[in-house]
């Protein structure tokens, strides 16, 4: 009766085009909430980088460690709406704890919190840093554990015979999740580039996060709103814990029964049938053959999920100038789901008919091979470019160096001699045209024939200003790149009083024969306002690029009423970044090909070698592999000690070659199934096992039951 009056609440229900009026609430769910998570992620590694402070490998590791938690909690969450919560509920709860950690990640970005001396940067970095990794667990849980739970809880509110309308739910909500990835990386980078605080601006982390945590508020209103049209079932226990569960008593009675007096099993999953049934364990076995090939996976997973750390951080080095529009660097992940939208359908449409006409066998475990090796070609494409980059990088000193150049405020040139080198010649109003390397931290130096000795420090950078009275100051210059494609702009003032310099919101001065603080301004055109404590002021324009960094001089000979532009000189320190963000479309395009030649059959391949009531074993199996291959990135970037980063990544290209070839000599012993037809020989043989069962029971009650007599018999004798 129950059964009847829920199959006809079912048919009672609103409907629209003839699909439940309640899938539009949950494909509405989940293109916000992944717009939440894409968009937060888009962002992360660089605000680990730029805004906590951490270094490259810090943040690489930060970030896959969050990767792998995000997937390793949709177990935990299947486990709960399958057997206490219900799918409903679980999604409910959870998503809640995924708000209010998108939230807590939005005001851990919130630089004026702890910005006393309202210098832009945080003070207390260990609140920010607290702040960000409760967020980030919060977010992990609640991602994770939502994960498996509502495309499944869309597909129940469809009846038996909706399976059309079915189908073509599950395309919409797979749409839906590719529209919301790609409208977040596509706008939380432009969030993060604009400037906001209090009292100093800074690139705005707040926003870039706030808005994901608005839309996943957005996502669990939605959610609430369409409860009274879902259909809810009760938990009916979850299958992985039986799977777990009869493993796991196969492996004990197996270890119980390993003497010689025992006899062999054909299949060590044999030793679960003194408790369960043989189609269960026929099941388990078929599970447990594609599991076994799910172990060299995760390698593959350990190179994809660097796009959002290791290549991300590669194009902050990168030049983002594509015709006068600027790309940011975490935007680059934007190529991906671009490229997935073109390749699925080009793959299935045209690669593979090809293949398939020259009369190749092209199997699924063949097409995963391939994918590997096409993502271990991404990393090598990677590592060419890297080494493209490292060319165009500045030589830093090492730890027992220390670097000078020479900055001439005279209008004549003057003669230079450093102890141990030759002498050279400094142009006047000019500079020398690189950097001298020193293994020593005091050197003596003859500066327009004025002898002097410089105390410096090992592992720094100097530029030594200098006239004909000989070296008259000693300026630090930057060891590193400008972060975030920005470029450091000082003044050396050569003129006779103290000049200020101003652009936009940002005013610093240089007093006679020294230098300002460098000024931190983005690419294009900058208009910088040079004055004095009069009526004096001009005006001096650059065009930069991106990740530069130079010396206005200021000259003696200056006078206000001229045009700066060409009175001052110019001397560029570092170079900005000469290599193209374009060059790496190659490698996300390998990586992209590899993806859809790898993860779509990989997903197909294991359904279709799957029970038909075990496919979210091999569900949470395939999430585990990625969890396991954020594992690996955060162990090689923590325990690495590889000193370029090209070689990094030659070193994961080389790895997946090696894991593919393994993977490739399992797949050829591995024998396909169908398990349909294996369920239905034991589904067939099920009742004679049951009778057979039986009478073996009721043989032991008889023999129970005649010992029981001859012992009453014996005991009334006696």
């Amino acid at each position: 009766m129950a059964d009847k009056e829920g199959h006809k609440q079912k048919k009672e229900r609103a409907s629209c085009f003839g699909y439940p009026v309640s899938i539009f609430f949950i494909v509405v769910n989940e293109f916000c909430e992944r717009f939440s998570y894409y968009g937060m992620k888009a962002v992360l590694v660089l605000y680990f980088k730029y805004f906590i402070g951490w270094d490259d490998d810090l943040s690489t590791t930060i970030y896959h460690t969050f990767v792998a938690l995000c997937y390793l909690t949709p177990i935990m969450g299947a486990i709960i709406a399958d057997s206490w919560l219900g799918k409903f509920k679980t999604i409910v709860y959870l998503s809640i704890v995924y708000t209010i950690g998108q939230v807590i990640m939005a005001i851990s970005a919130i630089h004026d919190i702890t910005d006393a001396n309202r210098d832009g940067k945080p003070d207390n970095k260990t609140l920010h840093i607290s702040l960000s990794m409760l967020g980030l667990i919060l977010i992990a849980l609640g991602t994770g554990g939502i994960k498996p739970c509502v495309a499944a809880f869309g597909g129940d509110q469809f009846e038996d015979h909706q399976e059309k309308q079915r189908s073509t739910f599950f395309s919409i909500f797979y749409l839906s999740i590719n529209a919301g990835s790609l409208l977040s990386t596509l706008i939380t980078p432009i969030l993060r580039s604009q400037e906001c605080g209090i009292y100093a601006k800074q690139s705005c982390y707040p926003l870039a996060f706030g808005v994901p945590a608005a839309l996943m508020v957005v996502a669990l209103i939605v959610f609430v709103i369409g409860h009274k049209m879902y259909i809810m079932e009760s938990p009916k226990g979850n299958i992985l814990l039986q799977v777990i569960n009869c493993i796991g008593f196969a492996l004990n009675n197996r270890f119980r029964h390993r003497g010689k007096q025992y006899p062999k099993r054909e299949h060590w999953m044999d030793w679960a049938e003194e408790k369960y049934d043989k189609l269960l364990i026929a099941q388990v076995k078929m599970v447990v053959k594609v599991l076994f090939l799910y172990i060299p996976l995760p390698m593959f997973w350990a190179l994809f999920d660097q796009q959002g750390s290791r290549w991300t951080i590669q194009a902050t080095t990168m030049d983002g100038n594509f015709g006068g529009f600027v790309i940011q660097p975490d935007q680059m992940q934007i190529v991906n789901p671009i490229l997935i939208v073109i390749m699925v359908p080009i793959m299935d449409s045209a690669i593979y008919p090809l293949i398939k006409l020259c009369r190749i066998n092209f199997t699924p475990l063949r097409k995963m091979t391939v994918g590997m090796v096409l993502a271990a070609l991404a990393f090598v494409a990677a590592a060419l470019l890297q080494l493209q980059i490292d060319e165009t990088m500045p030589k830093f000193p090492s730890t027992s160096q220390t670097q000078l150049k020479f900055l001439n405020v005279e209008s004549t040139s003057l003669p230079v001699v450093v102890e141990g080198q030759d002498q050279f010649m400094v142009p006047g109003f000019n500079a020398s045209s690189e950097y001298l390397t020193l293994d020593k931290e005091n050197v003596t130096i003859s500066a327009g024939g004025v002898n002097d000795t410089a105390f410096l420090k090992t592992g720094t950078r100097h530029t030594v200003l200098m006239n004909a009275a000989g070296m008259r100051n000693t300026l630090d210059d930057l060891t590193e790149k400008p972060e975030q494609g920005l470029n450091a702009i000082r003044f050396v003032n050569g003129w006779e009083n103290r000049l200020n310099v101003s652009v936009k919101s940002d005013n610093v001065h240089a007093d006679p024969l020294d230098a300002s603080v460098y000024l931190l301004v983005p690419h294009g055109k900058v208009n910088f306002t040079i004055f004095d404590g009069g009526d004096g002021k001009c005006h001096y324009i650059m065009q930069l690029g991106f990740g530069s960094t130079y010396t206005v001089l200021i000259p003696s000979t200056f006078a206000f009423g001229q045009t700066c532009s060409e009175s001052f000189e110019a001397v560029q320190d570092m170079e900005p970044n000469r290599i193209h963000m374009a060059w790496q479309v190659i490698q996300y395009f390998l990586l992209t090909c590899g993806e859809v030649v790898y993860s779509v059959t990989g997903l197909d391949f294991s359904y279709s070698q799957a029970p038909s009531n075990m496919k979210s074993v091999l569900q949470a199996g395939w999430l585990l592999t990625v969890a396991v291959g954020n594992i690996i990135v955060l162990i090689v970037a923590e325990a690495g000690s590889l000193p370029d980063q090209w070689a990094e990544y030659l070193l994961f290209a080389s790895l997946l070659v090696a894991v593919s070839i393994i993977f490739a000599i399992m797949a050829y012993f591995y024998t396909y199934i169908d398990p349909n037809e294996i369920e239905a020989k034991f589904k067939e043989l099920e009742p004679e096992d049951k009778k057979r069962k039986e009478m073996q029971m009721t043989a032991k009650d008889n023999m129970a039951y005649v010992h029981n007599e001859n012992t009453n018999i014996k005991q009334t004798k006696i």
